[in-house]
């Protein structure tokens, strides 16, 4: 019974959240705006994707970063040209090898990135890339009001080792 009761916490969270950024991406349409979206799990992540393109009416244009990539900027200029998309997505920063001079490089760039970029722009990150954000690139991550949070709750982690306790 409380294995259907965490799925469903799961499914509930995972709603709200996907609701929450759908909501950003739409009150910031047409203007930039950072969003961070932090999930652990690439699966995950790619479902909950999966749910915002359904969920969002935006046209939300993405970008799968390669393990070489040196400029966050560049890629994204390169990869969109003259247009501005209605959203714009970013994942793969942990499969960057250079990635602290990626976010080092990100930083310095940061105000061009509202000069040029007219859309929301979501950055899906891990914990270890938010940590390095907070480090390296202060300035660019202080532009993202709140970073929303896709991992399944703690307590659903927990609750098997309880289980275990207790019998």
């Amino acid at each position: 019974m409380s294995n259907l009761t965490s799925s469903e916490n799961t499914i509930v969270s995972s709603t709200a959240a996907i609701k929450r950024l759908a909501r950003a991406m739409m009150v910031s349409a047409g203007e930039f705006s950072l969003i961070l979206a932090c999930c652990n799990c690439l699966e995950r992540q790619q479902q909950m994707i999966n749910l915002l393109t359904e969920f969002s009416s935006a046209d939300i244009e993405q970008i799968l970063l390669t393990p070489a990539a040196e400029s966050l900027y560049t890629i994204i200029t390169n990869t969109i040209g003259a247009t501005q998309p209605e959203a714009l997505i970013v994942r793969g920063l942990e499969s960057v090898v250079a990635i602290n001079q990626l976010i080092i490089s990100t930083n310095i760039m940061r105000d061009q990135f509202r000069k040029q970029f007219h859309f929301p722009f979501v950055l899906w990150v891990n914990d270890e890339i938010l940590c390095k954000l907070v480090w390296l690139a202060p300035d660019f991550k202080d532009w993202a009001s709140t970073t929303i949070r896709f991992d399944l709750p703690n307590n659903q982690l927990v609750e098997p080792e309880q289980q275990a306790i207790s019998a």
